[in-house]
């Protein structure tokens, strides 16, 4: 095996660089996702059918077809469909990402807020307050505490899938990894830089995960 990382060293800084892009796009998506999921998650608790069954599909369409599929369609599709508008990568990519996340933070929100004992709501509602209060002040904060670690998973894979945003052309981590690997013709060698910066990223997001955890789990 012939590696050699020489030619590469000087490049590292510019490879550093897409760390704030991978990171603005997940944390960007993930923050729109999350407000998204939380309405869709109400909905899909809500009596309305039509609105429920919308919800639902959305749901499947978005956990029934592949994130670089959606990607490319808004990415593409919308300047196709609309001449007019034209669509920078970062936005693209934060666009299919906050709905893609949305579908599956939504599903996260659900489970835990059925989670929650129903003497709860029972309580409430016996009490007289009002639905937007129950699940404002009552519900979803019981809900949230319970599904901290799955909203972190969530965050911690949309950091990793994120990378394929270099399809458009973004210039996050994996993409100035190309491009490096295209100017010096070392091609393993940046990708494995790559691949180390994204493992140290997981490793301290984890991290924080658990403290966040830890510091909920001492609250009860």
């Amino acid at each position: 095996m012939n590696l050699d990382f020489t030619p590469i060293i000087p490049s590292i800084p510019y490879i550093l660089k897409g760390i704030g892009v991978t990171l603005e796009i997940a944390v960007i998506a993930c923050v729109l996702g999350f407000i998204l999921g939380v309405l869709l998650s109400l909905v899909k608790l809500s009596g309305i059918k039509p609105l429920k069954w919308l919800a639902d599909f959305y749901t499947s369409v978005f956990r029934g077809t592949p994130l670089v599929l959606q990607l490319i369609i808004i990415y593409m599709g919308i300047p196709q469909m609309f001449p007019e508008i034209k669509i920078e990568p970062m936005p693209a990519a934060i666009l299919a990402f906050s709905l893609n996340s949305a579908a599956y933070i939504s599903e996260i929100i659900r489970g835990g807020i059925m989670a929650v004992d129903k003497g709860q709501s029972e309580a409430a509602q016996a009490l007289g307050v009002s639905y937007a209060s129950m699940m404002k002040d009552i519900i979803l904060p019981q809900a949230l505490k319970n599904i901290i670690p799955s909203l972190m998973n969530e965050f911690i894979s949309l950091t990793k899938e994120s990378a394929i945003v270099t399809v458009i052309g973004a210039l996050d981590i994996m993409r100035r990894a190309y491009i490096v690997g295209g100017a010096t013709f070392h091609y393993i060698e940046p990708l494995l830089i790559a691949g180390v910066i994204y493992y140290i990223i997981v490793l301290v997001l984890s991290y924080v995960g658990k403290l966040v955890e830890k510091r909920m789990r001492k609250g009860d």
